[in-house]
């Protein structure tokens, strides 16, 4: 897509917070960029969109998502080179999924030039706020949510589209300890586990407080018809080193999120002739892998931790330790290569990254 023949307005804001940031101790999600995108839709129709200062929001109580949950949302992650250039991690994906999410929760779909045109002129006006130490990156966050001033229970006709910034550092910063969630259950056959819908996350809180008030760091999500199969980890997907090949949930029954790591991690792979096998995976081939010796690597892979190695799992009284991560041989590699690849020191094959003029 050629974003130079477009261009979205500007609101620009007369005072900067940038000095608010430490690039040597940056912490997610604690200040936010100068500005944001909004663009609204009413009528039939999307507004043009504006870029217009970092502020609060004013609504009416009655604003639909507040009652009926009707919102999405998409991460995506804004890299800097070593010769200052901004790269952006594959959002033409994220805008394929975010329509896919707006179409299964009855929201209107965003047009390219909205969310893309707007995704790169906003990076622009703010791309001193991507860090440039290696392991930060800008986190991008599109969101749309529900905006009928109406409580009533009806499809909603106004919806708000919005994207914002912050700055990123790691988000583990250790290997995590995994529970096996056998009790709550993260998505269904024919709901929206597919969908990146703030229900999900919602959703997920309880059990999450639950299981790091025993001392873990998420839940590792099983289907929730048999208790039996793998979704995914916390708020990734998940992949296991068994023996000499690696296997990973498959997106069949609609119930997982199609994540972009995922699909990275999985191309890299196969670039290195890797075995790679996407099929329903139980918990208990996991266990006994892990009993016999077999279970030699096990990660999550999303856009805010990237991978994030496993150190244990506990499933019905089992712990499943890994081996030590001195000893892994692939995951590790696979994630340099994603950051060489995100900080320009790597070839990008597969045109995954995005760049802002």
């Amino acid at each position: 897509m050629n974003t130079t023949n477009m261009t979205t307005k500007i609101n620009r804001a007369t005072t900067s917070r940038i000095d608010q940031v430490d690039e040597n101790d940056i912490k997610f999600a604690s200040v936010y960029s100068d500005h944001m995108l909004v663009s609204d839709y009413d009528d039939g129709a999307w507004q043009d969109a504006e870029i217009v200062p970092f502020d609060n929001l004013s609504m009416h109580p009655a604003t639909t998502f507040i009652h009926y949950g009707q919102a999405i949302f998409e991460g995506i992650k804004a890299y800097k080179t070593a010769d200052g250039k901004v790269r952006v991690f594959r959002p033409q994906d994220n805008f394929r999924r975010f329509n896919l999410s707006a179409k299964r929760m009855a929201m209107a779909e965003v047009p390219e030039h909205i969310f893309m045109n707007g995704l790169h002129d906003l990076i622009s006006s703010d791309k001193d706020w991507v860090p440039s130490t290696e392991g930060s990156s800008l986190y991008i966050r599109p969101f749309m949510f529900a905006a009928d001033e109406f409580i009533g229970i009806k499809p909603p006709t106004k919806f708000k589209f919005m994207i914002i910034t912050t700055p990123a550092g790691a988000y583990y910063n250790k290997p995590i300890r995994i529970y096996v969630q056998d009790k709550y259950c993260r998505a269904f056959p024919g709901g929206v586990g597919f969908a990146k819908a703030a229900g999900n996350y919602g959703a997920a809180m309880q059990p999450t407080v639950e299981v790091q008030d025993q001392g873990f760091d998420q839940n590792l999500w099983l289907d929730g018809i048999e208790k039996k199969y793998i979704q995914e980890i916390g708020t990734m997907n998940v992949f296991f080193v068994v023996g000499d090949k690696v296997i990973t949930p498959s997106l069949e029954d609609g119930t997982i999120l199609n994540g972009f790591t995922r699909a990275s991690v999985i191309q890299l792979l196969k670039d290195r002739n890797i075995e790679i096998e996407e099929r329903k995976i139980s918990i208990d081939e996991i266990v006994e892998a892990s009993k016999s010796g077999e279970l030699k690597e096990a990660f999550g892979a999303g856009t805010a931790a990237v991978i994030a190695p496993i150190a244990e799992m506990h499933y019905q009284g089992t712990d499943m330790v890994l081996p030590a991560q001195e000893e892994w041989q692939i995951s590790p590699s696979i994630k340099q290569e994603l950051a060489d690849i995100r900080y320009g020191k790597a070839e990008d094959k597969h045109n995954w990254m995005f760049d802002i003029n």
